[in-house]
């Protein structure tokens, strides 16, 4: 299959960035729209742009290497921690833990401060932006740790979505793992992930989420990685499991 952003003309510079691990693809088209990236001595105007192989890309004066090849890792992410590279308010960052010899490398997705757990890693952010999307069909399970009173029915009725404050969110698969007083322990599954979707979720239901960890995104599995570990995916499980990114 072709790849629309890498033909005859070369590849589009704001996927170059991202493939490069400088950034994800949206932020890349930010960096360009604020005048920071130039290709072979001109400030680029538009992340449309292409280039091709000897082409010079600087990102705020210094050069971009030729990506080099996509790596994943599993990630165990502690509460407490933000998934993004700076804070304006100062709260830690899971960047600001990870291991110094780890190059540059962004998240697939995010877990909100208070959530935890499997978290993926990448140096390429075309990569990312791709296995975000929910047609990559990649599957997210959590367990998560509710407060209040269940209705077996409502919970039930996620499977064909539901709408809380004007935003629809799609099929949730929720069940009931165990049960002790008003607290209560599920397994949940979902394939896109809005911006604290199960959390809005529950607490439609009338339902508070006291903790929410992530066991599974797609073909990786949490298991028993201590938290804050790091731990790079066999590049021969990763051509095996990752779709083609271009």
């Amino acid at each position: 299959m072709s790849d629309p952003e890498r033909d005859e003309r070369g590849e589009r510079i704001a996927k170059f960035l991202a493939r490069a691990g400088i950034a994800s693809r949206r932020d890349a088209e930010r960096m360009i729209e604020a005048g920071r990236v130039s290709l072979n001595g001109a400030k680029v105007l538009h992340p449309a742009t292409f280039i091709t192989a000897g082409d010079i890309v600087l990102v705020d004066g210094t050069p971009v290497a030729a990506p080099a090849r996509t790596r994943l890792w599993r990630y165990h992410k502690p509460a407490g921690l933000l998934t993004t590279h700076r804070d304006p308010e100062g709260r830690p960052t899971i960047f600001e833990r990870m291991p110094a010899e780890l190059p540059r490398v962004v998240s697939i997705g995010r877990l909100d401060l208070n959530s935890e757990g499997l978290l993926l890693l990448t140096n390429d952010g075309a990569l990312a932006r791709q296995l975000e999307l929910p047609a990559t069909g990649w599957l997210r399970r959590y367990r998560v740790r509710v407060h209040g009173t269940i209705d077996p029915a409502r919970l039930a009725a996620l499977k064909g979505g539901i709408v809380v404050d004007g935003v629809r969110y799609g099929p949730i698969a929720a069940e009931i793992d165990s049960t002790k007083g008003s607290n209560s322990w599920l397994a949940v599954g979902l394939n896109e992930g809005k911006n604290r979707e199960i959390r809005k979720v529950m607490a439609a239901l009338g339902l508070e989420t006291t903790r929410l960890i992530r066991i599974a995104y797609g073909p990786f599995q949490l298991g028993n990685m201590p938290r804050g570990a790091v731990t790079e995916v066999n590049p021969k499980v990763l051509r095996e499991q990752l779709p083609k990114a271009g």
